[in-house]
């Protein structure tokens, strides 16, 4: 691969950039990709307790402002999630291509990643347990939401977990077609989950006047579901530009890390999500 020519005459030896066709051009080595992924999380938050702000007594903001904050630093961090990807992975591979040690290297990375993740998760989950140890959560108001729709979404995601495997089995055989159509199938199972969650969260908030400043179950619920269906939309990216990659050509058995590294953290938030289901779902009422 050729450097560009600021870097070959400047003097300064070889570098390895982590993408030549990076946003926005001529900002040499790095990469803006992780600052606008960063302050798309960032404002995720923000745009939380702007909401919570809202649904309050203050009369500071507007439900509108809060939710539109939302949903912008959303589309901001999946925007950067998808140009960090793509720049450092697919266009990266039609120039460099992929090789044994980086492989091994993005597996450590990813396992790495999982381990922040799970970290996470634990300390939402650790708030959620100690609250219910207290003798707040005898006051707290909780309503029914265990109900057939959380029991189709997790099956949908229990079968998209399924699915995914036996597509990277297939890939493995070098049944090509077989990858493709099973990886497609754990894509749109995906998208459904996603759209079934934003389905509940309507229900309970417009129907049943059930939100995030309803007390300490409120928070905890919306604060975990939505951390996670924030991570399954992730995954949704992640998965799309698998597709993307796999439908032109770039794995084979012998080059799938990509896909190993997609299914690693597709099937971690299956997981989390069934534990979702047995902590805040079916044992939300248990004393």
């Amino acid at each position: 691969m050729s450097l560009p020519e600021e870097h070959t005459e400047s003097g300064h030896g070889e570098h390895h950039l982590p993408a030549t066709e990076d946003w926005p051009h001529g900002f040499g080595e790095a990469s803006w990709w992780p600052f606008v992924t960063a302050i798309g999380a960032s404002g995720i938050y923000v745009g939380a307790a702007l909401l919570v702000l809202a649904l309050g007594d203050s009369g500071l903001v507007s439900t509108t402002i809060g939710a539109a904050a939302t949903v912008a630093s959303v589309g901001l961090f999946l925007v950067g999630i998808y140009g960090w990807l793509y720049h450092a992975f697919v266009s990266n591979f039609w120039e460099r291509g992929t090789n044994r040690h980086s492989g091994r290297t993005l597996k450590f990375a990813m396992l790495l990643f999982l381990g922040s993740e799970l970290a996470t998760f634990g300390a939402g989950f650790v708030y959620y347990f100690m609250i219910r140890g207290t003798d707040v959560w005898l006051d707290a108001a909780i309503p029914e939401v265990w109900g057939s729709l959380v029991i189709v979404n997790t099956v949908i995601l229990v079968i998209s977990s399924v699915t995914l495997h036996y597509s990277h089995v297939a890939l493995l055989n070098g049944k090509r077609s077989r990858f493709l159509k099973l990886l497609g199938l754990t894509l749109l199972l995906g998208i459904i989950f996603i759209a079934g969650q934003v389905y509940e969260y309507y229900e309970f908030i417009v129907h049943e006047g059930f939100t995030i400043g309803e007390g300490i179950y409120g928070s905890a619920f919306y604060g975990l579901t939505g951390l996670h269906g924030l991570h399954v939309t992730m995954g949704a990216v992640l998965l799309g530009i698998v597709f993307v990659r796999a439908y032109y050509g770039q794995y084979s058995p012998e080059r799938h890390t990509s896909v190993s590294t997609a299914s690693m953290y597709w099937h971690f938030v299956d997981v989390v999500w069934i534990f979702l289901v047995v902590v805040l779902y079916m044992g939300a009422n248990l004393v």
